[in-house]
């Protein structure tokens, strides 16, 4: 059973960064991808980075040249540092997984694509 667990949120004012880590467990598969999403309070969830068995990344245009995803795959582990935070980027991030081991560039932010998902963690940034 593929578990996933976020930490590293928390409150930082605006311009602050913060790293969040995914720790996963129970995974199945030889290879696969990864993503994070965000939902913000009368919102709907967002695709905010994807990276792929290959190390290719993508990136929502909002958070270009700010955010950063990365994984190691000995630790079966997903970061995304995220940098110059902005109040817009508060929310709950989750991480997720999908079996597929390479992604079309319209697969890496698209919910559907992924299968297993974490509880999140709150990310929240003051003006």
């Amino acid at each position: 059973q593929v578990q996933l667990v976020e930490s590293g949120g928390g409150s930082v004012q605006a311009g602050g960064s913060l790293r969040l880590s995914c720790a996963a467990s129970g995974i199945p598969y030889n290879s696969y991808s990864m993503a994070w999403f965000r939902l913000a309070p009368g919102k709907e969830r967002e695709g905010v980075a994807g990276i792929d068995s290959a190390d290719v990344t993508y990136y929502a245009d909002s958070v270009k040249g700010r955010f950063i995803i990365s994984q190691d795959k000995l630790k079966n582990a997903l970061y995304l540092e995220m940098n110059d935070l902005k109040p817009e980027d508060t929310g709950i991030y989750s991480c997720a997984l999908s079996d597929r081991k390479w992604l079309l560039i319209s697969q890496f932010l698209e919910a559907s694509t992924y299968h297993h998902w974490g509880q999140g963690t709150q990310v929240t940034v003051s003006a």
